[in-house]
């Protein structure tokens, strides 16, 4: 899986007087008892492998669920917390990160095949006033396929020194988009595709423009109830994960060389928004997968834009609001997303022959490279079974 589906920023190694606490000694939860695996089904034992040692240096907790028509298995592993080192809840709601996109193009969706908007129709049009000038006409199919040109907006800081400073601040999704829109255009709408927060924090702009409700309204009525995702919500300006939830960390490096690892747990997210600001389940974010799929949530001739990847553009690979990536000749469409002590992923075949979510209490969420506990993970979760062997002759 490439690195730039888990994270994009890199965090630096800090000398910070912040609260902290050390790494306890390693505690398992023993995976949820699972069926025989089957000639295609998921691999069970490298799964548990992929989760034994938790917590440690990269994750201090992991939860997991492959599912599919080819068989399913469910574990967890890790801490609650470094301080109790009690078993994490394998049921726990966390920061779903940019998941929350994959909503936010269901939403979009709709309105298009309810004839609300036209996916190929310039966004100024519905937003009129928000990009000036100098900014080409971006259709909403460009926003969705992050092909728009937009620039990202600003938040707190670039590194998590200035940031943890703000945890409790709000940034509102209008300052991030106005911050971009002051940038000016990075390139010409269509002609390159850039992963950026921007594109849905500005479509959920138009969800509310469209409906007049707020977008948690729309999101958690389309979308939300629909496919059973009951333990699922929008904080909004709220900085506490609501219900049973395991403490997220980030590990900062002192100029002796120690590591302290700092409770991220608490955090106001809502500049993240239509794009990252969701809070949820592995069971809940499966539950949005299948039903997505299986053409529940948006009808078929809309949903095809889920599997489109933009044409003539060299590197693209993300569609509306998932990632196309191909593994041992299958093809995955997956989803991830990274908030400070959360990482997560949900994806799967087209054909829910293998479906994945899992989030890992990452700590270093928002780092350049794959965390080596969640690759483990997707590695084990994702990989074919060998082909069967003939008995032998007698």
């Amino acid at each position: 899986m490439p690195a730039r589906s888990t994270a994009v920023v890199l965090v630096a190694a800090l000398s910070l007087g912040l609260a902290a606490v050390p790494l306890g000694a390693p505690a398992f939860a023993s995976p949820a008892v699972a069926p025989a695996r089957t000639s295609a089904g998921p691999d069970a034992d490298a799964l548990r492998a992929a989760l034994a040692g938790l917590p440690d240096q990269d994750a201090t907790a992991a939860l997991v669920r492959v599912g599919g028509t080819d068989g399913r298995w469910r574990g967890s592993a890790g801490v609650h917390d470094l301080e109790s080192g009690r078993a994490a809840d394998p049921d726990a709601r966390f920061r779903a990160g940019s998941t929350t996109k994959v909503v936010t193009a269901a939403v979009v969706l709709q309105f298009a095949a309810e004839g609300r908007i036209g996916l190929g129709t310039p966004v100024q049009r519905y937003l009129p006033g928000l990009l000036p000038s100098s900014f080409e006409p971006v259709t909403v199919r460009q926003l969705l396929n992050h092909t728009s040109g937009v620039q990202a907006g600003d938040g707190f800081g670039d590194d998590f020194a200035d940031v943890y400073a703000h945890r409790f601040d709000t940034l509102t999704p209008r300052q991030v988009v106005a911050s971009a829109v002051a940038k000016g255009p990075e390139f010409a709408p269509g002609t390159r595709q850039d992963y950026l927060n921007i594109n849905y924090t500005i479509l959920g702009l138009l969800i509310e423009k469209v409906t007049g409700h707020t977008y948690a309204r729309e999101a958690e009525r389309r979308v939300l109830r629909p496919a059973g995702m009951r333990d699922t919500y929008f904080p909004g300006t709220d900085p506490r994960i609501h219900g049973p939830h395991n403490h997220g960390y980030q590990a900062v490096r002192r100029p002796d060389g120690t590591t302290d690892f700092v409770d991220v747990t608490d955090w106001n997210q809502a500049d993240r928004w239509a794009a990252g600001d969701m809070i949820s389940t592995t069971a809940d974010l499966e539950r949005l997968i299948t039903h997505l799929f299986r053409g529940e949530l948006v009808p078929a001739r809309q949903l095809e834009e889920m599997f489109t990847v933009p044409a003539g553009i060299e590197g693209a690979d993300m569609s509306a609001g998932l990632q196309r990536f191909a593994y041992e000749g299958r093809v995955y469409w997956i989803k991830s997303g990274a908030r400070y002590g959360y990482s997560a992923v949900v994806g799967a075949t087209r054909d829910l022959s293998r479906t994945l979510v899992y989030s890992v209490n990452s700590t270093d969420a928002k780092g350049e490279t794959m965390n080596p506990v969640a690759e483990r993970i997707a590695m084990a979760a994702l990989s074919r079974p060998e082909p069967a062997r003939s008995p032998g002759r007698r």
